[in-house]
C-alpha cells in the first residue's frame, strides 16, 4: 500500500466511503479502505491536507468524524469525532496550526478543534443551511461560507465574535421583487482580496471586502441550471464553473464573459480544482469519471472510470504527469474502459435485412416476386 499511495497525484471521496487515488503516469486507480466494512454513514464530503508537506490526508465524513490518511504508509493511522450527525454534514474541512483543524458543518456550526482532539477551542454561528465553507490560501485564519438563503460572509478567527464581511443582497429586478441568493461554492481570488462565489440560480459573483460595496462588483451568468462547484486558475484571472447537468466552463473574471466549454462530463458535477503551477483542471461528479483538462486549449487530457459516485477531489502541487507539458501527450485522452464497453465488445454484431437486401439486390427481387404469387 505504501508504494501504491505515492504513486497517487488525485485523490477523491465517495459516496461509500471509499478513498481512491489515481496515478495520472501509470493510468491506475486505487482503493485505500475496507470495502467490506462500508456504509453511506461513512461518505466522504471533504478532502484536504493537513500539512504543507502532504503526507496526510484529511476526511470529512458524514458521520461527523475526521479520519487522517497517511500518504507515506498508506493507511489510516487516526480518526477522531468532531461533530453530531444531527448537525448535517461537513459542507467544509481545513487544517490550522498542525493537527489543530477546522470544521464546518450544514447547520452553521464553525469549530476549531485542538490538536488533542478532546473539544473545539472556538465555535461560531455561521447561519443556517451552510453549502460551503472555505480556507484562504494565504491566510489560514480567515474563512469564508456562504448557502441557501445564507449570503457570503467572512470570518477572522481569532476574532470569530463577527464577520469581517457579510455580502448585501442582490438589488431587486425589475418587477421590483426581492432576488433571492443561494451560494454552492467559494474562491479567494489571489493577490487581491476579492472572494468569487457561485450560486445556485446560476449566477457567479466577485466581492471586493477592500470596497464599501457590498454588493457584488461583478454579476455573470452561465447556462440555466444550478452551478455546483468552482475553481479558480493559478493566475486568478479566470474560474472553471461547473452545474448539475455536467456542463463545465471558463468564464473570464475580468469581463464576465465564457471563455470556452470543457466537455465530457455526463452527470451533476460536484467538485473541481485547478493545478497550483500546471494549466490543468480536474473535475468529478455523479458520472463515476475523474476527467482532467487543459486550461490552455480545453482539450480532454485523461478520463478514469472509478466505479462510485464521486464527491470531492484533491490534486497534489507536484506534477500530476511526468513529462513536458505536464504529459499531455498529442492529443487523444487515454483509453480507459468502462465496465459498460467491455459488455457490449463482448456482443455479436446482428445485421438487419435490410443491410443484407442492399447488399444483394438480386435476392431481394426475387424475394418480392414470390410474394406477388403467392397474393395472386
Amino acid at each position: 500500500m505504501e508504494e501504491r499511495s505515492r504513486l497517487c497525484s488525485v485523490w477523491l471521496g465517495s459516496e461509500t466511503g471509499i478513498l481512491k487515488g489515481v496515478s495520472l503516469d501509470r493510468k491506475q486507480a486505487f482503493n485505500f479502505s475496507n470495502t467490506r466494512t462500508l456504509s453511506r454513514d461513512q461518505e466522504v464530503r471533504a478532502l484536504c491536507w493537513a500539512d504543507p508537506a502532504e503526507s496526510e490526508l484529511l476526511l470529512g465524513c458524514a458521520d461527523g468524524t475526521v479520519r487522517t490518511f497517511s500518504t507515506e504508509k498508506g493507511i489510516f493511522t487516526e480518526a477522531r469525532s468532531c461533530g453530531d450527525p444531527q448537525e448535517g454534514c461537513f459542507s467544509g474541512l481545513a487544517s490550522l496550526r498542525g493537527s489543530a483543524i477546522i470544521t464546518c458543518a450544514e447547520c452553521g456550526k464553525l469549530r476549531v478543534w485542538r490538536e488533542d482532539g478532546s473539544g473545539p477551542v472556538a465555535e461560531l454561528d455561521a447561519g443556517s443551511s451552510v453549502c460551503r465553507m472555505r480556507q484562504s490560501p494565504v491566510d489560514p485564519n480567515r474563512v469564508a461560507t456562504g448557502g441557501k438563503e445564507n449570503g457570503l460572509k467572512i470570518w477572522d478567527l481569532e476574532r470569530p465574535e463577527k464577520p469581517l464581511f457579510t455580502a448585501k443582497n442582490l438589488r431587486d429586478d425589475w418587477l421590483d421583487l426581492r432576488r433571492p441568493h443561494w451560494v454552492r461554492d467559494i474562491g479567494f481570488i489571489p493577490d487581491s482580496e476579492k472572494v468569487v462565489t457561485c450560486t445556485g440560480y446560476h449566477q457567479v459573483h466577485v466581492f471586493d471586502p477592500a470596497t464599501p460595496q457590498r454588493r457584488p462588483v461583478l454579476e455573470a451568468e452561465f447556462g440555466e441550471y444550478p452551478l455546483t462547484a468552482l475553481a479558480l486558475t493559478a493566475g486568478g484571472g479566470a474560474v472553471v464553473v461547473g452545474n448539475t447537468q455536467g456542463d463545465v466552463a471558463v468564464l473570464d473574471l475580468r469581463k464576465g464573459l465564457v471563455r470556452g466549454r470543457l466537455k465530457g462530463a455526463a452527470g451533476g458535477v460536484r467538485a473541481l480544482q485547478c493545478h497550483a503551477s500546471q494549466p490543468l483542471v480536474a473535475s468529478c461528479g455523479l458520472d463515476r469519471f475523474l476527467r482532467v483538462h487543459s486550461l490552455e486549449d480545453r482539450r480532454p487530457l485523461h478520463r478514469v472510470y472509478l466505479k462510485s459516485r464521486l464527491t470531492c477531489l484533491l490534486l497534489a502541487s507536484r506534477e500530476l504527469q511526468a513529462g513536458p507539458g505536464g504529459g499531455a501527450t498529442e492529443g487523444a485522452e487515454p483509453q480507459v474502459k468502462e465496465e459498460e464497453d467491455e459488455v457490449w465488445d463482448r456482443m455479436e454484431r446482428v445485421e438487419e435485412e435490410e443491410e443484407a437486401t442492399k447488399s444483394n439486390p438480386a435476392e431481394g427481387e426475387e424475394g418480392v416476386k414470390k410474394k406477388k404469387k403467392g397474393g395472386n
